[in-house]
């Protein structure tokens, strides 16, 4: 059958749209998944930043459509109880995206991420819950600043180390960056970071321990040391975390420019709350099989073999060669650990380069993806090989309502939930879920 021939597409307007920069007066309704909260005006949905729930503020509309516009609190005409003077006025309207809540009370942050968390449930995997967001010994004291051990920015066009405007390409340049650790700070300050002039569009990525031993600062992927870049092959590349779990103290080699969770405490806060999670499975953890997706450089791998010890197996499958490279040097030593490169989704499904099942037979299943979740064809491919346990680490909850949806399907019933607030000043927070068959 002959395909229908395409009418040539309608060359789009390029005029300003008259309504984005007009300012409204709206009364402001509850959180909503994404870091902001929903308002009406004429019937349409508004959702509006940098506001809270029972504000009255003049908004100025950043972004129209058919389904809902966008808009930034401007000037706030009556004041929420939870309202806070900015801890990072930067992120503020027209300002960088990583500090949406920095205008809210840290108990009023946590309320509002339980909230999100509580909704997505509700919404798409038909459970209600109560949800308690659970706050970082330490974070406090700190007035929610001071944790993210990795930080990455962009030179502007003057070549100005900054970040990017909110849902835009154009960079705004800083002058320091509160959320940092102490040590990421200090290196920023000892190499210049905020008063170089780089070349434009250079990316600087920032990485320091939690530890604060030994911190790395890339630019373009080239290691900076002293001013310039060290182009010598075996210029250091990585950090060494130390994370104490089960007892236990592990060490990991892990590449700066790599995934690792950025907040302080959260690898020894994960880790541990994933082992609990094991080692309170029916059965006995020592002698299981675990089935450890997403594995990334071994966070979970290294003390998960601890836990199931020299007569069990630990099967970790990563799609990132890199992290892989670091989980070989972190895993060496442990026999019962096997490590897969690929996508998670081929992996499961295609068995390995002799054509076996991955993780056929697993008992236990702990998965940590990325934001998107893990979706469908994973969670079928989970759910085939029959574990009385899986153990879900998400930083998306609608992400994880969705899953936790598919794994009902195939009789998985949610038995636990944590979750932490593992990026204050943000909208994101993390949670561990717990489902049993």
């Amino acid at each position: 059958m002959p395909r229908p021939r395409r009418s040539a597409p309608r060359p789009r307007s390029t005029a300003p749209d008259p309504e984005v920069g007009r300012e409204v007066e709206l009364e402001i309704g509850p959180v909503a998944h994404g870091g902001h909260c929903v308002a009406r005006l004429d019937g349409r949905v508004v959702f509006v930043r940098h506001t809270l729930p029972g504000e009255r503020v003049r908004a100025r509309v950043t972004e129209t459509g058919s389904r809902f516009w966008r808009a930034d609190a401007v000037e706030v005409l009556d004041a929420s109880a939870d309202r806070v003077p900015s801890a990072w006025p930067e992120a503020g309207p027209g300002g960088v995206g990583g500090g949406e809540l920095a205008h809210v009370a840290l108990p009023a942050q946590r309320r509002w991420k339980a909230a999100v968390v509580a909704e997505q449930l509700t919404r798409l995997a038909r459970i209600d819950r109560d949800v308690e967001v659970e706050a970082v010994p330490g974070d406090e004291g700190r007035g929610g600043l001071g944790y993210r051990t990795r930080i990455d920015l962009v030179a502007d066009a003057d070549g100005r180390a900054g970040m990017r405007r909110f849902r835009s390409h154009d960079v705004v340049p800083l002058d320091g960056m509160p959320l940092a650790t102490e040590t990421v700070a200090a290196l920023a300050d000892a190499e210049d970071v905020w008063t170089r002039r780089w070349q434009p569009g250079a990316r600087l990525e920032l990485a320091a321990p939690a530890d604060g031993a030994d911190p790395v600062l890339l630019v373009d992927d080239v290691p900076w040391r002293r001013g310039r870049g060290d182009t010598r092959p075996n210029a250091r590349r990585a950090v060494t975390e130390t994370v104490r779990a089960g007892g236990a103290e592990h060490r990991y080699r892990v590449a700066a420019d790599g995934f690792w969770q950025v907040h302080r405490a959260a690898p020894e806060l994960l880790a541990g709350a994933v082992l609990d999670a094991v080692g309170d499975a029916p059965g006995h953890a020592d002698g299981a099989t675990v089935l450890d997706l997403y594995s990334g450089a071994g966070l979970f791998t290294v003390p998960l073999a601890a836990a199931v010890g020299a007569s069990g197996r630990v099967v970790a499958v990563e799609g990132d060669d890199r992290a892989v490279k670091d989980a070989r040097r972190n895993a060496h030593d442990l026999p019962q650990v096997e490590l897969h490169l690929g996508a998670v989704d081929q992996v499961l499904t295609g068995g390995d380069a002799g054509g076996a099942p991955v993780g056929d037979g697993a008992d236990i299943v702990v998965l940590d993806p990325p934001r998107v979740g893990a979706g469908r064809a994973v969670v079928d491919a989970i759910a085939a090989r029959g574990p009385r346990r899986v153990v879900y680490v998400a930083c998306d909850p609608a992400a994880l309502a969705r899953d936790i949806a598919y794994l009902a399907g195939h009789g998985y019933e949610l038995t636990g939930l944590r979750a932490f607030d593992l990026f204050p000043m943000t909208h994101h927070v993390e949670c561990v879920a717990v489902l049993d068959r």
